[in-house]
């Protein structure tokens, strides 16, 4: 899977194109395969990638007004800061990752660096820091009547609705990879993992859910 938007690189005086590449592009043949399988199958589970979101750790002192102030004004909403919680403005989410730590994720695909270079001069002069870290990670959106039970097999968190639901979020881990699980819906989360791991997350889970769907 490549992105359609291609992306200029300043080359000395000449410029040359670079297609992004997703990092799901090995199992694009497997999520193919499992959403060929017909409605059926697709409303217990389903699993899409949402590919090339800007993606930005934060740290800073929530209890500064300037910087709360500054956050505020470039992502338009503050941090959160109750522990494995979730903030959402028009472009952007906030997660919760420490008690001066967040994730700062764009709602759509967007041109990598924009939201650090705006917070970085924002915070300029603060005891903070934004570093984009877009490219170590993807997104992918889990849904379906059975996705919890899917989670479930591999992923320690209690995901009954009661315990865990919207506004929430966790840093946890299916098998062997680390992920942060957000719900966005009754039947519906979203998973932040590594790059590195993106391959073996799509295999692994597609694996767990077959038995449930089938």
């Amino acid at each position: 899977m490549l992105n359609e938007t291609i992306e200029p690189v300043p080359l000395g005086e000449r410029a040359v194109t670079v297609p992004l590449e997703s990092p799901c592009v090995g199992v694009a043949a497997l999520l193919d395969a499992h959403e060929a399988q017909g409605e059926r199958v697709t409303k217990a589970f389903a699993m899409r990638e949402l590919p090339f979101r800007d993606l930005v750790t934060v740290r800073g002192e929530p209890g500064d007004a300037a910087f709360a102030e500054a956050f505020a004004r470039v992502v338009g909403c503050a941090v959160p800061a109750q522990p494995n919680t979730r903030v959402s403005a028009a472009q952007y989410d906030v997660l919760w990752l420490g008690p001066d730590e967040w994730l700062v994720r764009s709602r759509e695909a967007v041109n990598a660096g924009v939201l650090e270079d705006a917070l970085v001069r924002a915070l300029n002069g603060m005891w903070a820091s934004a570093v984009d870290v877009g490219s170590g990670y993807t997104v992918l959106e889990l849904s379906g009547a059975r996705v919890r039970e899917v989670l479930a097999r591999g992923c320690p968190l209690d995901l009954h609705p009661r315990m865990f639901g919207e506004g929430q979020c966790a840093q946890s881990f299916y098998f062997k990879a680390s992920i942060m699980l957000i719900p966005t819906g009754a039947e519906r989360f979203e998973v932040v993992v590594r790059r590195s791991f993106a391959d073996y997350f799509c295999r692994i889970m597609l694996d767990a859910a077959a038995p449930l769907v089938s």
